[in-house]
């Protein structure tokens, strides 16, 4: 029989299936990671389909059947979020933090804060504008947002202070380790500027509303990135393809 709840979710991504249903990759506030069907959604008679856009935040009528995907048979939109997929920089970044979610957090358990920070994340990619470089990949919010899944999805890189021994000026960073290390336990880890260090401290430590005041310069950036990266692959396996070199 299966049964019929509501939840509010974000939609992460939307792949075409058959003549007209789509298949959906949904973050829930109730269930966490959830894929779905929205049948018919590509007909233009459809009732629901521009509410089912990427990074649409809505409220969703799902049915669980016996299946694996639940079948969407109701929407309604509480934000677009237009602005970010009509701007080719703000898709971009928008896209590295969806495809961020989906990889952290790809499990239907809810976690309430991450949710609360993809809502929060997507409201400001709505607002922002190229910075200095103009890459996605280095820009400070999608930096700041990737950050904030890593600690809350218990993989914080600590760079502070050396995680082996504690020394004050750390001066590379090692995903094995956890964080920050200093010269005498830098092997197998890569050089991280204290500039790089300290602005990585920032974005985690303030709000993602404050991620263009981090200061960070565009080697910085490069580091925070490269800290974000070599964490994805020493705690999770796997590499995001938004952040893939073209």
């Amino acid at each position: 029989m299966g049964r019929t709840y509501k939840t509010e979710a974000v939609v992460l991504r939307s792949l075409r299936y058959s003549e007209a249903d789509r298949i959906l990759h949904l973050y829930t506030r109730e269930r966490g990671r959830v894929g779905a069907i929205a049948k018919g959604v590509r007909k233009t008679t459809s009732r629901f389909g521009g509410r089912l856009e990427p990074f649409s935040h809505v409220e969703l009528m799902l049915h669980e059947g016996s299946g694996e995907l639940q079948t969407v048979t109701g929407a309604q939109l509480l934000d677009s979020h237009h602005a970010a997929r009509e701007n080719g920089y703000r898709l971009g970044v928008g896209l590295v933090g969806a495809e961020a979610m989906l990889k952290l957090f790809g499990e239907p358990e809810p976690n309430e804060r991450a949710f609360a920070a993809l809502t929060r994340f997507l409201e400001l990619v709505d607002e922002l504008v190229p910075g200095e470089t103009a890459q996605a990949a280095v820009d400070p919010l999608a930096l700041s947002f990737q950050l904030k899944l890593l600690w809350l999805s218990g993989y914080l890189p600590h760079v502070t202070a050396c995680v082996e021994c504690g020394a004050a000026e750390p001066t590379a960073f090692s995903a094995r380790a956890g964080g920050a290390v200093c010269r005498e336990h830098a092997r197998g880890a890569f050089a991280v500027s204290a500039a790089g260090l300290a602005g990585i401290e920032r974005l985690l430590s303030s709000p993602l509303a404050d991620a263009s005041q981090a200061g960070l310069g565009p080697r910085a950036a490069r580091e925070a990135l490269a800290v974000v990266t070599a964490s994805y692959e020493e705690h999770g396996g796997f590499r995001l393809r938004t952040l893939s070199p073209a």
